[in-house]
């Protein structure tokens, strides 16, 4: 008879469409950066659901709160108020340093938003042709998987087949200024960028890049837009990725760790100006905006603030980058990252970086490759140094044995 886990994996490959390749685990339970599979097997989690899961495993402040809000009133139509939308809306802009926000329920929601927002900001605002806005993106991005999104993806399987796409997008090299210059011209209403890309493999641009982006577009009567949701919150070793280089945005994207680990929360906060082109009728989400995710997302963002999340990326995530580069390993070629978003990139010769995540899952370590070649590492940001040195201890075995 198979045992349950072989029978789940061949059931979710029977009934559920292939788009997802998972390593060969069912998970059952987690707790802080623990999680356990069904067999009882437990494992450091080393990927934190591409950072969404920042605060661990049942985190029990978040739980309390979640569970507290949900007894009372989970959701409710945008056609009325409601308080933790008015709680998450206040400290939200706080944080962020901007005027308004506006709430979506998945990161690439909250992109498609940002590209409504700000090409109407350009036709009616900036005063471009009417439908000649364009946004410049850069090669490598991520933002999500929505047909606007990856039609100007640069990789070829995230847009192949899924044809046409909009048009508008122009394309410059990641990390290029002088690109950046070159591609503005009067119908440029945005530059979209990610500060640190991640699924492209934890790309870090060169140093100052994202400054002078920022006084290009400002120069040029551009809206910068910031796409932190991998990045932000934390994750980097500051509370957004672009303060690195004391870049204030007019924009911020925001989702991920924004839901606590347990709830799919987004948004967009900026500045009146351009936020306010967006009048009643123009947008709206159902699930966007509702009582339980609100109340989720506002304990998160405390619980970021008391226990220092950002603080603890940067202690931790030195720590582990320079412990991960002093280990000889002949398949490693780059160690990069920033706080606690790292990328081991091997030589092309190792074989490919799933190899390497099968491997360490069966030493009780679990991630996943990005771009074939990376192996991608971002723990929940409540992880403690033996907790590191114990993950540190099973990639090195698995970097220089396999």
């Amino acid at each position: 008879m198979e045992d349950r886990a072989t029978e789940i994996i061949k059931d979710i490959e029977l009934y559920g469409a292939h788009n997802y390749a998972p390593l060969q685990v069912v998970l059952v339970e987690g707790d802080g950066v623990f999680v356990k599979d069904i067999n009882g097997k437990y494992y450091i989690d080393m990927m934190a659901c591409y950072s969404a899961i920042n605060a661990g495993h049942r985190n029990q402040r978040i739980i309390s709160v979640a569970t507290s809000q949900l007894l009372k009133l989970a959701n409710c139509s945008r056609a009325y108020y409601n308080e933790p939308l008015s709680q998450l809306a206040k400290l939200l802009c706080q944080i962020c340093k901007m005027d308004v926000m506006l709430p979506m329920n998945s990161g690439a929601e909250a992109v498609e938003t940002a590209i409504k927002i700000v090409r109407k900001w350009g036709h009616k605002i900036k005063g471009v042709e009417k439908d000649k806005a364009e946004i410049i993106v850069c090669s490598g991005n991520f933002h999500g998987r929505t047909i606007t999104v990856v039609g100007f993806s640069s990789e070829e399987q995230y847009r192949d087949g899924f044809g046409p796409f909009a048009p508008g997008f122009v394309s410059i090299p990641f990390g290029n200024i002088r690109a950046l210059k070159k591609a503005i011209n009067k119908n440029t209403v945005a530059f979209l960028v990610e500060p640190i890309q991640g699924e492209a493999g934890i790309i870090v641009p060169p140093k100052g890049f994202l400054k002078k982006a920022y006084g290009v577009c400002k120069k040029n009567n551009v809206v910068f837009v910031a796409d932190e949701i991998q990045t932000g919150l934390g994750r980097t070793g500051k509370i957004f990725a672009c303060e690195h280089e004391n870049v204030q945005p007019d924009m911020y994207i925001l989702g991920k760790a924004l839901g606590g680990g347990i709830m799919p929360i987004s948004a967009v906060a900026g500045y009146w100006g351009v936020m306010d082109v967006i009048k009643p009728g123009d947008h709206g989400s159902t699930f966007g905006g509702n009582p339980l995710a609100c109340a989720i997302a506002v304990e998160y963002l405390k619980l970021m603030q008391e226990e220092d999340f950002p603080g603890r990326a940067k202690q931790l995530g030195d720590y582990f980058i320079r412990q991960l580069r002093e280990i000889k390993s002949p398949h490693v070629k780059e160690v990069r990252g920033k706080g606690l978003l790292v990328g081991v990139e091997l030589k092309k010769e190792a074989g490919g970086a799933r190899r390497f995540c099968e491997a360490l899952m069966e030493e009780g370590v679990l991630t996943k490759e990005t771009h074939e070649h990376v192996i991608r590492f971002a723990p929940p940001l409540i992880i403690k140094k033996d907790e590191v040195d114990l993950a540190l201890e099973k990639i090195e075995k698995v970097l220089t044995q396999i």
